[in-house]
C-alpha cells in the first residue's frame, strides 16, 4: 500500500536529487498543493544598507526569517530559500498562522534590533495560479545531511513583486515581540577568495523569452562552472576561518532574549570563547566531534540555488568570471535572459544550527561586499 501524502507531509515526500547540473529537469519539480501559501521577505533599501557596509546585518535579517519560521514549525520540513537580503518559503494552510506570526515578529525584531525595515507578505498559491503562473518545488541534496529547496514556475517572482506593491502584507508585530531565533549565529570569519574573486551571479528569464532557450543557457553556465578547475565552492575544504571574539558577536547577542543586551553580550562572549577553543583545537565534547562538524559545514553550505532564477556565489578566476559574463551578455542580447554579476574579494557565512550534535545544520553563503543584493542592483541597471 502506498503512503498517504497529506498537505502537511507533501514536501517531505518530494524526492531529493543529487548533482546540481540536473536542476533544470522539469521532472524533478512537484507543484505545491493549492491551499499552501508563499512567504516572502526582503530588506527595504538594502542597497543603501550595503553602501553603508552593513552587509552582515542585511544577511542576518534574511536568515532570521528562515530561523524564526523553522523554530515556529518545530520539526516540520518546509521549502525555503535564502536570498541574501531576504528569503522565501512555502507552508501548508495548517502551518500558515504560525508562519505568519513568526514573520511579523521577525519584522519587528529586524526593525528594533538591526535598525532595518523588513517587508514581509504571505501569498496564497491559489492567487498565483489565478495569474497563470505556478509554484513547483524540488529538493537538491548537496550532501547526505541536508536538502535545499529549488523553485520554478514564476510564482516566487510574482509573489515578491506583489509584496513590493504592498499586497498580501504582514504587519510587523508590536514593539518588543521577539521571534525564536535559537540556533542563528555568525561566528565564522569572512572567507577570502582563493582563485581570484568571489562572483555573485543572478540570472532570470527575460520577459517573453523562450523557456527552452533559457533552460539551455542555465544548463550551459552550470556545466561550464562544474567542469572548470577555475571555480569551486566558496568554503575551503578545511572550513571557514575562526577568531575570537567573532565579528558577528553583537548580532548573535541581539538574537537572544534572555536579559538586557549588555548581559547577552557577555553570555555570547563566553559561549563563543568556549566554541572557539573546541573548534580550534578539535576538542571532543560528548557527542560533538569538531572535525565532523566542520566537514559537514563545508558540504552543507548553501552557495547555489534556483528560485525562478539561478543564484550562485563562486570562488573563481577573473578569466572564468569574464567568460560567464560574455556568455550571459550574448544570451541577454538574444532576449533570453536578464542577469546581474557582482565581483568581490570574499564571501561570508550565516549559520543556522538548531543542534550542534545533528548533521543537518545549514550555512547560508553570500558575497561579503554586497553579494546577491548588489547582483540584483546590477540586473536592474541593465533594464534602465
Amino acid at each position: 500500500m502506498s503512503a498517504i501524502v497529506t498537505p502537511d507531509s507533501f514536501y517531505a515526500g518530494v524526492p531529493v536529487f543529487r548533482g546540481f547540473g540536473r536542476l533544470m529537469d522539469p521532472r524533478l519539480y512537484a507543484p505545491l498543493p493549492d491551499d499552501w501559501l508563499i512567504g516572502v521577505a526582503d530588506v527595504v533599501e538594502s542597497t543603501r544598507a550595503i553602501a553603508a557596509q552593513r552587509y552582515k546585518a542585511v544577511n542576518m535579517a534574511g536568515a532570521a526569517v528562515i530561523a524564526a519560521v523553522t523554530n515556529a514549525l518545530g520539526d516540520r520540513e518546509f521549502p525555503f530559500v535564502f536570498g541574501g537580503d531576504g528569503a522565501s518559503f512555502a507552508v501548508s494552510s495548517g502551518d500558515a498562522e504560525r508562519a505568519r506570526a513568526a514573520l511579523a515578529a521577525t519584522a519587528s525584531w529586524v526593525r528594533d534590533d538591526l535598525d532595518l525595515a523588513l517587508r514581509v507578505a504571505m501569498v496564497p498559491v491559489r492567487d498565483i495560479r489565478a495569474r497563470g503562473l505556478d509554484v513547483r518545488v524540488a529538493r537538491f541534496g548537496p550532501s547526505p545531511h541536508v536538502a535545499y529547496a529549488m523553485f520554478s514556475g514564476g510564482g516566487l517572482v510574482w509573489a515578491e513583486a506583489a509584496m513590493k506593491r504592498g499586497e498580501f502584507a504582514v504587519a510587523p508585530a508590536p514593539a518588543g515581540t521577539l521571534p525564536d531565533l535559537s540556533g542563528l549565529s555568525c561566528r565564522f570569519e569572512e572567507i577570502p577568495a582563493r582563485r581570484g574573486l568571489m562572483l555573485a551571479l543572478l540570472v532570470v528569464p527575460a520577459p517573453n523569452g523562450d523557456p527552452a532557450a533559457f533552460r539551455g543557457v542555465i544548463e550551459d553556465i552550470v556545466t561550464r562552472i562544474e567542469r572548470s578547475p577555475e571555480a569551486g565552492r566558496p568554503v575551503p575544504d578545511d572550513g571557514p576561518g575562526l577568531r575570537w571574539p567573532p565579528a558577528g558577536l553583537d548580532y548573535e547577542a541581539r538574537a537572544r532574549h534572555d536579559g538586557p543586551l549588555v548581559l547577552r553580550r557577555v553570555v555570547v562572549l563566553a559561549r563563543t570563547f568556549v566554541s572557539y577553543l573546541i573548534l580550534r583545537f578539535g576538542i571532543r565534547v560528548g557527542r560533538f566531534v569538531p572535525a565532523a562538524y566542520l566537514a559537514q559545514t563545508v558540504v552543507n553550505s548553501d552557495f547555489r540555488k534556483f528560485d525562478d532564477g539561478l543564484r550562485m556565489i563562486l570562488d573563481c578566476t577573473p578569466e572564468l568570471a569574464q567568460d560567464i559574463a560574455d556568455r550571459l551578455a550574448a544570451a541577454a542580447a538574444a532576449g533570453t535572459v536578464r542577469y546581474g554579476l557582482h565581483r568581490q574579494d570574499a564571501a561570508m557565512m550565516t549559520c543556522f544550527t538548531p543542534s550542534p550534535t545533528r548533521s543537518d545544520h545549514v550555512h547560508f553563503i553570500d558575497g561579503a561586499r554586497g553579494g546577491y543584493a548588489s547582483a540584483a542592483t546590477a540586473l536592474k541597471a541593465t533594464l534602465a
